[in-house]
């Protein structure tokens, strides 16, 4: 079982260098952006791309993860017909609405505050979502797969292609807010290119009968909890600018972001998790192997919770090149950080329940989860905001995620009964949120040689508490260094 996990662990430090690398290329042309576009032209390329987020979960409506569920199963059909179905859905579903929003580009453009003259923007806005969804099965096939590896090399691609031709068409064709997405449309369209052969090798048009039906039953729940899931990101930005000024949002973002850490972890560990789960969900021993991976990502997100909340005001305060990491007028918003990273917390320990409900085919229950996580986030928002500014939205926040946790979690276990190890999870997070709450307490000065001492010996003492409460058995450390060069089975 130890052999399973440590493959587990393997496939999402493959999957999160990729994300860590995409995420730094990303952030590497902001700055080409804020020197080469006007404020103006930047505000437009972050409106479309704000709808381009939603938009797509319309051109995927679920088919990502009912792929990846009847593949695992094969209850309907081969592994070819299973990949053809909704592949093939997507491609003619994908090409109409693409095709649509292209003809109506004018229209759309007026709907979402775009000028009439930038109204080209949407159609390709409207053809990079058609390559990308396309894509999306491919890259799920490379998932259940187990090819970590070669899903990684293609998303980086995908980045480094889509970066250097915003630098050849801005810089060296003077193109402006067009270069940024005939970029994107050139990255999107080089990645669908490599992922040909993933699809000629499993594309047949000898399709069973039936299996459309519960690939659609399965997946169209995903597209509310989609749009639910998005506006859980995104919702609490207009608020606080609503209920506060343009600084304190900015103030408020910025600081926001510094939760990345958590954010990547989860995003990795997801990217590995359902092919995981599916590929041993048939294992006798399922059910624990699915409780001990909850253990160990818990012990291992309080961790990253600790570490990030302890040293983020000695972080801030550093100097880069004689400048500091960040302006002091950003400093007091990093109240927020720890209840943005634990809120994340609550996001990961929802991506593990959610394996009840995908093999038990209850995904109807999805769009409620996510509807109520969503709509209490609203309430909370304008509930605490006025009462704690910011730190009152990163609480929303936090409450909403850990509202959807226990939905998924009660829900899941209604169909497929998982008895996690309560016991050493609680004593786990209990000492993390005991040394978090010392800390507060104590509240050393930041950038001091005493207040760093204070942070290191607490962050130091949660493993001797994990080893103290038996909540991890350091024993199998050596055991797992032995197996970490072991190559992972693959699917199929």
């Amino acid at each position: 079982m130890l052999d399973k996990i440590l493959r587990l662990g393997k496939e999402t430090a493959i999957y999160g260098l990729s994300t860590i690398l995409g995420r730094l290329l990303n952030f590497l042309i902001v700055p080409f952006y804020a020197n080469v576009l006007l404020p103006g032209e930047n505000g437009v390329v972050a409106n479309l791309y704000a709808y381009i987020a939603f938009a797509f979960v319309f051109f995927c409506y679920g088919m990502e993860p009912a792929f990846m569920r009847f593949v695992a199963s094969l209850e309907i059909g081969d592994k070819k017909q299973n990949f053809s179905v909704p592949f093939l859905s997507m491609a003619a579903t994908s090409v109409l609405l693409a095709a649509g929003i292209h003809l109506n580009a004018s229209a759309i453009a007026g709907l979402i505050d775009v000028s009439a003259d930038q109204s080209m923007l949407v159609a390709l806005a409207g053809w990079i979502l058609c390559l990308d969804a396309l894509a999306v099965i491919p890259f799920a096939s490379l998932r259940m797969e187990r090819k970590a590896k070669l899903f990684a090399g293609l998303k980086v691609v995908n980045i480094v292609v889509t970066l250097g031709m915003n630098l050849v068409l801005i810089l060296g064709f003077g193109m402006r807010t067009e270069g940024v997405f005939w970029a994107n449309l050139a990255g999107s369209a080089v990645t669908l290119a490599a992922l040909s052969s993933v699809v000629l090798r499993n594309i047949t048009l000898k399709l069973p009968r039936g299996l459309y039906a519960q690939v659609l039953k399965f997946g169209i729940p995903y597209l509310p909890a989609g749009l639910a899931g998005i506006a859980m990101q995104v919702v609490d930005r207009p608020i606080v600018k609503a209920l506060t000024d343009d600084a304190t949002l900015g103030i408020y973002q910025l600081n926001y972001r510094l939760g990345i850490f958590m954010m990547l972890i989860v995003g990795m560990f997801d990217y590995a998790w359902r092919p995981f789960f599916l590929s041993h969900a048939k294992d006798a021993d399922a059910k624990v192997l699915f409780a001990k991976v909850f253990t160990y990502l818990m012990i291992g997100m309080m961790t990253i919770f600790l570490f990030v909340s302890f040293f983020i005001d000695d972080a801030v305060r550093m100097t880069v090149f004689g400048k500091q990491f960040f302006p002091p007028a950003y400093w007091t918003g990093t109240v927020i950080v720890p209840w943005v990273l634990l809120a994340y917390v609550f996001l990961g320990a929802h991506v593990v329940f959610v394996v009840g409900i995908y093999l038990e085919k209850k995904t109807q229950y999805m769009p409620l989860i996510s509807g109520a996580g969503a709509a209490l986030n609203v309430a909370a928002n304008f509930i605490l905001i006025p009462r704690m500014g910011i730190e009152g939205a990163a609480l929303a926040t936090l409450i909403s995620y850990a509202v959807m946790a226990g939905g998924m979690y009660f829900v899941s276990q209604r169909f497929y009964r998982v008895e996690y190890e309560w016991g050493r999870v609680l004593r786990g997070v209990g000492a993390g949120i005991t040394l978090f709450v010392l800390w507060k307490v104590m509240a050393p000065v930041p950038i001091s040689s005493g207040g760093l001492a204070t942070e290191a010996t607490l962050f130091l003492a949660f493993p001797i508490l994990l080893s103290v409460l038996r909540v991890v058995d350091w024993k199998e450390i050596p055991g797992v260094i032995r197996r970490i060069g072991r190559k992972g089975e693959h699917f199929g």
